[in-house]
C-alpha cells in the first residue's frame, strides 16, 4: 500500500464511481472490494470500500452514505501530452458534470479535476514573465484548455 491513500467518500454509489473511473482511465485495476456485512449502515452486499489503481496512484473509495459532500477544496489534476489527452478527459468527465473555467471541471459524482497539458507547469514555473503571462491570459479565459490557442497567445 502506498505511504498515503486519498479516499473518496461517495453517497451509496462507490461502486458504481469505481467502475465510472475505470471505464475513463486506461490500464485502471480495482484493487480491493470488500462489501458490508448484515445488520450494517448500508445494505448487506453493497460495497463498502474498494481501491481503484490509476497511472499507478491507488484511490480509496468508500461507500460512506450521504453525510459528506465533496467540494472544491481538493482536486485531482490530469497532466495531459495533447489535445487529444485533454479532450478524452475532458468529454469523459464532463458528460454529466460540469464545465467549470480554466480547465476545472466537476465530474457526474461532484469531484474536481483539472485537465491541463504539460505545457501548463512551464507556464506557471516560467522566469519569462511575458510567456507567463500571456500562457496564464489564454488559459483564464477557456473552460477546456486548447493548446493551440495557448501557444497563438504566447507567440502573438
Amino acid at each position: 500500500m502506498q505511504k498515503i491513500l486519498p479516499v473518496l467518500w461517495f453517497e451509496g454509489n462507490g461502486e458504481e464511481a469505481l467502475n465510472y473511473y475505470k471505464a475513463i482511465f486506461p490500464n485502471a485495476k480495482t484493487k480491493i472490494i470488500n462489501r458490508y456485512p448484515a445488520n450494517s449502515m448500508l445494505p448487506e452486499g453493497e460495497m463498502m470500500v474498494g481501491q481503484i489503481e490509476v497511472f499507478g496512484q491507488q484511490f480509496g473509495i468508500l461507500n460512506g452514505g450521504p453525510h459528506v459532500q465533496f467540494s472544491d477544496c481538493v482536486s485531482f489534476l490530469i497532466s495531459c501530452e495533447n489535445q487529444e489527452e485533454i479532450d478524452h478527459y475532458w468529454e469523459s468527465l464532463t458528460k454529466e458534470g460540469k464545465e467549470v473555467q480554466c480547465g476545472w471541471l466537476k465530474d457526474k459524482y461532484g469531484v474536481s479535476w483539472q485537465i491541463v497539458p504539460k505545457m501548463w507547469m512551464d507556464i506557471i514555473e516560467s522566469q519569462d514573465e511575458t510567456k507567463n503571462a500571456k500562457g496564464m491570459g489564454a488559459i483564464m479565459q477557456m473552460k477546456k484548455i486548447i493548446i493551440k490557442e495557448i501557444e497563438e497567445a504566447i507567440a502573438s
